[in-house]
C-alpha cells in the first residue's frame, strides 16, 4: 500500500510540472504539439513552455492579443505553422520574443495588411511562407529586422509591384500567382532579381498580366526601358524641384522679415536685408489708392461747400448820412444834360423817386439763396 501511495505521489507531481497533453510528443531534443483541425479560435494554454515545434493549422485562429501574449511565453520555439486559419492582419510584433524561431509559416490565411513590424525580434527566422492571401501591397522594410531570412514565400497574392532593397539577401523566392504590372514600378526588382544570387523559383509561371496578356513575358526578362523610367523620374523630380523653389522663396520672404535676422551670429547687430521690388511695386499701389480715393473725396465734397460759402457772400448796406447822399446826388446831377425845365423841385422829386426806400425793407440786399423763414425771423 505505501509503494503504491509513493508511486500515485511521483506520478501527480510529474503531471503537475510537466502538463503534457496527449498531442505533444517529447524527445531527447525536441518538444512537438499537434494542434491542427481542432476548430480552435484561440492557441491553446494547456501546452508545455519548452515547446519547440508547434502546428496549429486548419483551425480559427485570429492571432489576437491574447494569442500573442501565449506564443510570447514559448521562447524555444523553432518552427510555428498557422496556415489555414483566419488571420486578416499581422500586426507590430506579432511573434515578438521567439528569437530562436526559424520556420514561419503563415500561408493559406486572409492577410491583406502587414505592419512593417510584424516581424519584429525574428533574428533567427530563415524561411518565411505568405502564400495564398490577400496581399495587395508589401513594404520591403517588413523584412529589414530578417538577418537570417533566405527563403521567402510570396506566390498568389495580389501583388502587382514590390519595392525590394537591393541589399535584400535571400538564396529562393517565390513570386508566381500575382498580377504582376511590368512598368517601372517593377524595374528595381527585376534588377535585384538579374544581379543578385537568388533563384526565383517557377520563373516561366512568374509573368506579367500587363500590358501584354496575350504574350507571357516573365518579370526577370520583360522589356521595361529603363530610359523610360528615367524620364518619368525626371519629371517627377523637376515637378519636387519647382515646388520646393517656391517654398523656398517663401521661406526666404518670411525669414527677411523675422526680427532673429537683426542679430548676426557672433550677437553684434547686423544689417537687415533691403528691401526688393515688390515692395517698392506695394507702396506704389498703395499711394496711388489713397490719392485716388482723396481726389474722390474732394470732387464729391466740393460742391456742398461752394454751395455754403456762395450762401453766405452777402454783406450789409452802408448806412450813410443824407447830406452824403445829396453831395453824390448833386454831383451826378452836373454830369447829367441840363435841364430845361426851370422848375426847383424837379431834382427834389428825382431824388425822391430815385432814392425813395420802399416801406418795410431793413436795409439789405435781398439773396435768392437765403430761406424764406429767415427772412421772417428777421
Amino acid at each position: 500500500l505505501n509503494m503504491k501511495l509513493s508511486w500515485l505521489v511521483i506520478w501527480a507531481g510529474t503531471l503537475f510540472l510537466n502538463p503534457v497533453t496527449a498531442d505533444c510528443n517529447i524527445t531527447s531534443q525536441t518538444v512537438t504539439c499537434e494542434e491542427s483541425g481542432k476548430n480552435l479560435h484561440n492557441i491553446p494554454t494547456n501546452l508545455v513552455q519548452n515547446v519547440t515545434k508547434l502546428s496549429l493549422k486548419n483551425n480559427k485562429i485570429t492571432l489576437k492579443d491574447s494569442d500573442k501574449d501565449i506564443l510570447r511565453s514559448f521562447i524555444n520555439l523553432t518552427e510555428l505553422y498557422l496556415n489555414e486559419n483566419m488571420i486578416t492582419v499581422l500586426y507590430s510584433n506579432s511573434f515578438f520574443n521567439l528569437t530562436k524561431l526559424i520556420v514561419l509559416d503563415i500561408s493559406n490565411n486572409h492577410i491583406s495588411t502587414v505592419h512593417k513590424a510584424a516581424f519584429a525580434g525574428l533574428n533567427q527566422l530563415s524561411v518565411l511562407n505568405l502564400s495564398y492571401n490577400a496581399i495587395i501591397q508589401l513594404d520591403s522594410d517588413v523584412f529589414t529586422s530578417l538577418k537570417s531570412l533566405t527563403v521567402l514565400n510570396l506566390q498568389y497574392n495580389f501583388l502587382k509591384s514590390f519595392h525590394i532593397k537591393p541589399s535584400f539577401k535571400l538564396i529562393k523566392i517565390i513570386l508566381a500567382g500575382n498580377p504582376w504590372t511590368c512598368s517601372c514600378d517593377l524595374l528595381v526588382l527585376q534588377i535585384w532579381l538579374t544581379a543578385s544570387n537568388v533563384t526565383m523559383e517557377n520563373e516561366n509561371s512568374t509573368t506579367c498580366t500587363f500590358p501584354n496578356t496575350e504574350e507571357k513575358f516573365s518579370i526577370k526578362t520583360a522589356t521595361i526601358q529603363p530610359a523610360d523610367c528615367k524620364i518619368e523620374k525626371a519629371s517627377l523630380e523637376n515637378t519636387v524641384t519647382s515646388t520646393s523653389a517656391i517654398k523656398l522663396k517663401s521661406s526666404a520672404l518670411l525669414t527677411a522679415l523675422t526680427p532673429s535676422n537683426i542679430t548676426g551670429n557672433n550677437g553684434t547687430h547686423a544689417e537687415l536685408p533691403l528691401l526688393g521690388k515688390s515692395w517698392t511695386f506695394l507702396a506704389g499701389v498703395l499711394g496711388f489708392v489713397l490719392s485716388t480715393t482723396l481726389l474722390i473725396f474732394t470732387a464729391v465734397k466740393c460742391p456742398t461747400w461752394y454751395r455754403y460759402l456762395i450762401s453766405y457772400s452777402h454783406r450789409r448796406l452802408e448806412e450813410n448820412d443824407p447830406e452824403m447822399f445829396e453831395q453824390e446826388f448833386s454831383a451826378d446831377m452836373s454830369s447829367s444834360p441840363t435841364v430845361t425845365d426851370t422848375n426847383n423841385e424837379d431834382p427834389i422829386v428825382i431824388f425822391e423817386e430815385i432814392n425813395a426806400f420802399v416801406p418795410g425793407e431793413d436795409g439789405f440786399i435781398e439773396d435768392k439763396y437765403i430761406d424764406s423763414y429767415v427772412t421772417e425771423e428777421s
